[in-house]
């Protein structure tokens, strides 16, 4: 049975845990967490799992998933190290760490491992996330298994190692910026007379049906507003007063203050 490591069990290590064990029933999943209680949680979402320590997992896993802080990698990686150091047999690292490049992920880990590097987002949880990743040492055989038991998460998607920081700053930060959209919106609906859930309801669908059509088509995003937009209608005006409290102007402000937070990360900062 093949084994799986999760260093880490928070809301990211353990989304991407639930997805893998719904493509990969029949393999074994090792757990470990500084906080054992949230392991132990999730132990009981996966029929095959096992809470055990660090040492552990980097001892007994064939991929070894890093789902800790960027800031706490260094030291949990020092633990392992010497454990990583004795294995005669085959593992891949894969780290989740926002700035942390393939070299520094080695570096820290005392060896040339083979390693992926993935950044996912929380819509994994629910199969409709996107994860970027990028990998050194791994075998073509390795990174079809890779994509092959992360399917059901969503869109999996390879970028050149440069590229994905900037591929974070959207689409891992992003459900952030969009979940604010969605409660902005409900609010102004709640202030409009609607109830509180269906104006909740109603934002979250919308967004949903909304990226699903710009996903879909071949039209430019733009194009697709301009089709809502009747003269004198209701949606150019509040395009309008988007516009005037400079709404893509921020959009795109939120995006690279995130792309320069995760050159900061890798930096150490």
């Amino acid at each position: 049975m093949k084994r799986i490591g999760f260093i880490g069990t928070g809301t990211m290590g353990s989304a991407v845990a639930l997805a893998a064990a719904k493509a990969a029933p029949d393999t074994l999943f090792l757990l470990a967490n500084r906080t054992t209680a949230k392991a132990e949680a999730l132990k009981q979402s996966i029929p095959n799992a096992e809470v055990l320590s660090n040492a552990e997992i980097a001892r007994r896993a064939e991929w070894i998933f890093l789902c800790v802080k960027p800031q706490m990698m260094g030291a949990m990686l020092k633990e392992i190290a010497p454990v990583l150091n004795e294995r005669t047999d085959r593992f891949v690292l894969i780290s989740m760490a926002a700035g942390l490049t393939i070299g520094s992920i080695r570096e820290m880990a005392g060896g040339n491992w083979p390693v992926i590097r993935m950044m996912p987002n929380t819509p994994v949880a629910v199969g409709a996330g996107v994860i970027t990743y990028c990998s050194s040492g791994v075998t073509d055989a390795e990174t079809d298994a890779f994509e092959a038991l992360l399917s059901g998460a969503g869109l999996i998607d390879p970028l050149p190692e440069y590229l994905i920081d900037a591929a974070s700053a959207v689409a891992g930060c992003g459900p952030a910026y969009v979940d604010l959209l969605i409660e902005a919106l409900a609010d102004g609906a709640v202030a409009c007379g609607l109830p509180r859930k269906k104006a909740l309801l109603y934002a979250a669908q919308m967004t949903e049906g909304a990226a699903k059509a710009a996903r879909l088509s071949d039209a430019h995003p733009g194009a697709l507003k301009d089709a809502v937009c009747s003269p004198a209608g209701s949606t150019i005006q509040g395009v309008r007063a988007l516009e005037k409290g400079g709404f893509r102007s921020a959009a795109i402000e939120a995006v690279i203050a995130a792309y320069e937070r995760n050159l900061e990360l890798k930096e150490g900062k």
